[in-house]
């Protein structure tokens, strides 16, 4: 072969018994190393191997997300055709660190994630845009503390196309115009709560790049000044105008121009608009599919209302998809208007909207069968009728979203399951569902996500039912369903390997044994257990053991977890990024112990009897890639303030909680958070 990469390569032992790997070439072992970039501990395991593949990794590997930047000066040189760099985990990165990335990957980078780190400034920036010419895409987001300056050295990415300022606040018009003469060919750029930035930038914006496809102007004191100027681009397909409150009926009459390109407008909280704006900032569109209305619309910003003038202005786009009103009073006149649009409606989305009743619903449904999505969460006044009208109509229903619907009793949820085999997902949060109804669920193979969230009427036999159907299920959520065991929970382990995520939060049936079931997860990432009295540090042990993909962990409120559920963490939970000791009975010990975990970003340690100030300081200084922190403000003038500079200096921001000890559980205080009075918990 003539290629390099095609050659044979030299045996990897060095004695003559043969070695299947040596047949191999580097073009086949890259092959290889495709299969296995979602699991990190695969590729670290690879380039362990031996030299050879070490070597071939480090040339094969093009995207990169160092845990802090000090690891930095060892990855730039094992590691030299990156083409994308995520800095989200390195909080503190400097203009130094700027300057020797930009040297290093100067040939081959092509996008860059700096959305949660500091204390670069203009300069670093220049060095990156000006050395990495091939860059396309940028994450600036969060970076408050840039100034125009910055803006006109990210103008120097003559090649950039995907750029995010959300929050860069300190970034005036002047900035944006230096990045829209410089920067020519963006095609997506998003503003979002950039506060200084008006009429003036997003002109600018829009008569400089012509290639803009999405716009993100989201909280901006714009008015429909801009706009005429942005509804000129030949290529727009997103717009977000979400918050906008200086664009109103009157300035949008005034628009001469129409966008025949867009796809998807979110007017979302654009309290002075309402259908006479819409009609005119929509009007000539011929592509749009997604329109996004909620929480405004409206003269009323306390009632926006759909009324059947604001839906007939949406009639004529025979290729819209998805619309969501969530939030909006609801009339009949809307109902009727929406169910005679023509258009194929696969996503509707009302949640919260008040005024949504059995006959609006089912009437609206019956019209609109071809639905995938459907969003009714807290829409209170519907009932069987409705479940049974969508179950017989929308049979393809996909996602389908119900969270506090309290009126809907526990038999229509056998409905679901019977006529609705394609749910992925299904939020049944704060509902009568009962077993009857999960056995009915199961049926639904290829649920995804079910979440159960304070349905007392279920137990561990609806549970294992779907434990044993639905192998598929990624997220499942049964926070406050206090009926529920170990015996559900080990079906779940046993018949769900792709599980994900799990809630199973103040649950007093829980013990060490659902944690055993669910450690079989192996591609478990989120765990939350806060409020189970009965799990203890053996169950954790267990869970650091066999689900080595976690990530985030909850066990606030665990008492009988202790320093030896913490010694097993640290040893195997090296993906551990998030976790909440609060009343947990660690010490300074346990505290130590988990601050070897290289990944961890952020902890919440309230109320943690043996933690001393002593211990504290010496876990806060051995975790390097802390981002946030949030302690009692008692320990706030015991510990150095040497030491609370020297954290936040690395990017670590503390937040102080002067919350008493809750001794109890408040078994009411979740039903207070859902709406309801003291009165009605039974």
């Amino acid at each position: 072969m003539k290629t390099q990469s095609k050659r044979r390569r030299q045996p990897l032992s060095p004695d003559s018994s043969p070695n299947p790997f040596d047949i191999l070439t580097e073009e086949i072992v890259c092959k290889i190393l495709d299969h296995l970039h979602n699991d990190p501990f695969a590729t670290k395991a690879f380039s362990l191997t031996c030299k050879a593949f070490y070597f071939i990794e480090s040339r094969h590997r093009r995207i990169l997300k160092p845990l802090r930047p000090e690891l930095l000066p060892r990855i730039f040189h094992r590691y030299p055709f990156v083409s994308h760099l995520d800095l989200s985990m390195c909080p503190r990165v400097d203009d130094t660190t700027l300057n020797v990335i930009s040297s290093t990957w100067k040939a081959t980078l092509q996008s860059i994630n700096l959305s949660r780190s500091r204390f670069f400034t203009n300069a670093g920036l220049s060095s990156l845009f000006v050395n990495c010419s091939g860059l396309v895409e940028v994450d600036l987001c969060n970076a408050m503390q840039l100034t125009d300056l910055a803006a006109s050295a990210i103008a120097e990415a003559k090649n950039l196309e995907r750029l995010s300022l959300a929050r860069c606040k300190s970034i005036t018009d002047m900035g944006i115009g230096c990045i829209a003469v410089g920067c020519r060919k963006l095609r997506s750029l998003c503003l979002k709560w950039c506060l200084r930035v008006g009429d003036l930038g997003v002109e600018l914006i829009a008569l400089k790049c012509k290639q803009i496809r999405s716009l993100d102007l989201s909280y901006l004191p714009i008015t429909e000044k801009s706009l005429n100027s942005v509804l000129q681009l030949q290529h727009l397909e997103d717009l977000v105008l979400e918050g906008c409150h200086g664009i109103d009926d009157d300035g949008l009459s005034t628009l001469d121009q129409s966008c025949k390109s867009l796809k998807m407008l979110n007017l979302s909280n654009c309290q002075n608009v309402t259908h006479t704006g819409l009609s005119s900032l929509i009007n000539g569109t011929e592509q749009l599919q997604q329109i996004i209305l909620a929480y405004g619309s409206s003269v009323s910003p306390k009632l926006p209302k759909v009324t059947s003038d604001l839906v007939k202005c949406l009639n004529a786009y025979s290729k819209l998809q998805s619309i969501k009103l969530d939030g909006c009073t609801v009339t009949w006149s809307g109902i009727k208007a929406m169910a005679s649009l023509h258009s194929p409606v696969k996503e509707l989305s009302l949640s919260k909207c008040l005024g949504l009743t059995d006959d609006g619903l089912s009437f609206l449904v019956q019209s609109h069968k071809d639905l995938r999505k459907l969003d009714i969460t807290c829409c209170r006044k519907i009932t069987y009728t409705s479940i049974d009208i969508i179950t017989i109509s929308c049979t393809s229903l996909t996602s389908l979203r119900m969270e506090s619907c309290s009126l809907v009793p526990k038999e229509a949820f056998v409905l679901i399951g019977a006529r609705c085999s394609f749910l992925e997902e299904l939020d049944a949060t704060d509902n009568e569902i009962d077993d009857e109804g999960l056995k009915s669920i199961s049926r639904c193979s290829k649920l995804s996500i079910l979440k159960l969230g304070i349905c007392s009427n279920i137990s561990d036999e609806g549970l294992a039912k779907v434990g044993s159907s639905c192998s598929m299920l990624k997220e499942v959520d049964l926070y406050r369903s206090v009926a529920i065991s170990d015996a559900g929970i080990a079906a779940i382990g046993d018949g769900c390997p792709a599980l994900e995520m799990i809630n199973i939060a103040y649950n007093d049936k829980i013990t060490d044994n659902s944690l055993v079931s669910l450690s079989k997860c192996r591609m478990l990432k989120a765990l939350e257990i806060r409020g189970c009295l009965g799990v203890s540090s053996i169950g954790l042990s267990a869970i650091a053991m066999g689900c080595k993909q976690l990530t985030v962990l909850d066990i606030k409120k665990c008492f009988n977890i202790n320093d030896n559920g913490m010694l097993p963490l640290a040893q195997f939970s090296q993906n551990l990024k998030q976790i909440n000791l609060s009343y947990c009975s660690v010490t300074d010990v346990g505290l130590v112990a988990l601050a070897s975990i290289s990944r961890l970003q952020n902890m919440t340690i309230l109320h943690l009897a043996g933690l001393t100030p002593n211990g504290l300081a010496a876990a806060l200084l051995a975790c390097r890639a802390l981002t946030k922190v949030k302690l009692h403000a008692s320990f706030r003038p015991l510990l150095p303030q040497s030491i609370l500079g020297y954290m936040e200096a690395h990017g670590c921001v503390f937040h102080w909680r002067d919350k008493a000890f809750q001794k109890e559980m408040d078994p009411k205080g979740w039903k207070l958070h859902f709406g309801r009075s003291s009165s009605e918990v039974p």
